[in-house]
């Protein structure tokens, strides 16, 4: 099926410019910054790059950054893997959060952040955005909080994940400017226990691509999605239980169903390239169903090179077809997220560890939970459960028997359903009304949100 390559609505993305700030430390903070590129002043600033940051900050970060690819890859380690892991993620520890209590204490993280501040951290980028006097949104903690420091007014920060380390709020929360934009409930309440006032926390939702969402009325959105329906429902369990709300909810016209491709499974690893094996495993599993046309896969290796070689070596394995299995590899990131953002139109299923991409459940497509790794994505994973958009993973060597089990018995197509029905989607929306007005303006619409 041909599948067009640039997904162009005409909507309004916002017209008020502001200094939009990321941080190359895994794909989660660059995704989250990349549906508001059009409202970037000077583009979208990575600290730690060449063009926001000395020689001597670009080595800093680089540091920092083989620092926590080291650590996202650390379980493979034979033996002493888990162990070393266990050690390395006692540094960004969330607690429990329960039983409900003041977190707003500072820890040793954030004394660690603020003397790295005083000594030059994020000093490249602070001397670009005191150029002009704009709003400075970030998906990097370490980046708001050196701009509240430094003193610069209607600093946003976009939270990333569904619970966070102490390290994302200021020393004295009470005296901070920052506000922030949270992707769900549990976040913003997180945000409260550390000490952020309520009026400066807004729960907008993670911002997804627009090219995903089409309009603030979802028209791109819900077509794919009555669609997707439909392929996660091959014996009609979902649909006898749901049709007159799925309708209601998506529009009649959509929900004619097309027939026009295969049933479609992505498999995603992250920005460390860890997990990639598990993408072997699923490919071998449906080598058979594959071959048949039954199915097809997608290997997602981002901008990994090394990933992109080890798909391409599965792929050898089982056929040559594109059509049959796809990978999706892009030298620059931004150039990725693109590609990913074409193939998302067309997946049923998103197969990942509980990163940011988590919140794309809101987009209707059911997430296979791979194993999380690190602190936050087990809040992710367990975020994921209680909203019911996410499966656990089970044993990758039978995906052919447990994953189309669910698919059967409709249990794809219910997580679908309820990733749409509960998780925010008009994130990437909301935060540019706030840039614009200041406020937001809650919806009475459980969908429209």
């Amino acid at each position: 099926m041909e599948i067009e390559q640039q997904i162009t609505p005409e909507v309004e993305r916002g017209s008020k410019k502001a200094w939009v700030i990321t941080a190359d430390m895994g794909y989660g903070h660059q995704r989250a910054v990349h549906p508001l590129r059009d409202v970037a002043e000077d583009g979208i600033i990575t600290v730690g790059s060449g063009q926001a940051a000395s020689r001597n900050e670009e080595k800093l970060w680089k540091r920092v950054l083989n620092g926590y690819e080291f650590m996202s890859r650390a379980k493979e380690i034979p033996v002493i893997g888990n162990p070393l892991f266990n050690l390395l993620d006692t540094f960004m520890h969330i607690p429990s959060p329960y039983p409900m209590r003041d977190l707003s204490n500072k820890t040793l993280q954030v004394a660690i952040l603020e003397s790295s501040i005083n000594k030059g951290l994020c000093l490249g980028m602070l001397e670009t955005i005191k150029t002009k006097d704009l709003p400075v949104v970030t998906s990097f903690y370490a980046t708001a909080i050196a701009a509240d420091m430094k003193g610069f007014n209607s600093v946003y920060c976009i939270i990333c994940d569904a619970d966070i380390n102490r390290v994302w709020v200021a020393k004295e929360p009470w005296e901070s400017k920052i506000e922030y934009f949270a992707p769900c409930g549990k976040a913003a309440q997180r945000l409260k226990a550390y000490g952020v006032q309520e009026e400066k926390i807004f729960t907008t939702g993670f911002p997804l691509p627009i090219e995903l969402l089409g309009d603030r009325d979802l028209t791109i959105l819900k077509a794919d999605l009555a669609q997707r329906l439909d392929y996660l429902d091959p014996e009609n369990v979902f649909w006898r239980r749901h049709k007159r709300n799925v309708k209601h909810f998506l529009g009649k016209e959509n929900c004619i169903p097309r027939k026009d491709r295969k049933f479609t499974i992505a498999f995603a690893v992250g920005g460390a390239g860890a997990q990639k094996e598990i993408g072997e495993k699923i490919a071998l599993s449906l080598k058979t169903k594959i071959l048949n046309d039954e199915v097809k896969l997608i290997l997602v290796a981002g901008i990994r090179k090394d990933v992109k070689d080890f798909f391409d070596s599965v792929k050898e394995k089982i056929t040559n077809d594109d059509s049959k299995i796809e990978i999706i590899y892009a030298e620059s990131l931004y150039e990725y997220f693109d590609k990913f953002n074409v193939i998302l139109k067309y997946t049923d299923v998103l197969w990942t560890k509980p990163s940011e991409l988590s919140f794309y459940c809101a987009l209707g497509i059911p997430i296979i939970v791979a194993p999380p790794i690190g602190s936050q994505e087990k809040f992710n994973a367990k975020w994921l459960y209680e909203v019911q958009a996410g499966i656990k993973q089970e044993n990758p060597d039978y995906t052919d028997q447990w994953l189309f089990e669910s698919l059967n018995k409709g249990r794809l197509a219910e997580a679908a359903w309820s990733g749409f029905l509960k998780a925010r989607k008009l994130g990437t929306f909301k935060i540019l009304e706030i840039l614009e007005t200041g406020k937001l303006i809650s919806e009475k619409s459980p969908v429209m949100r």
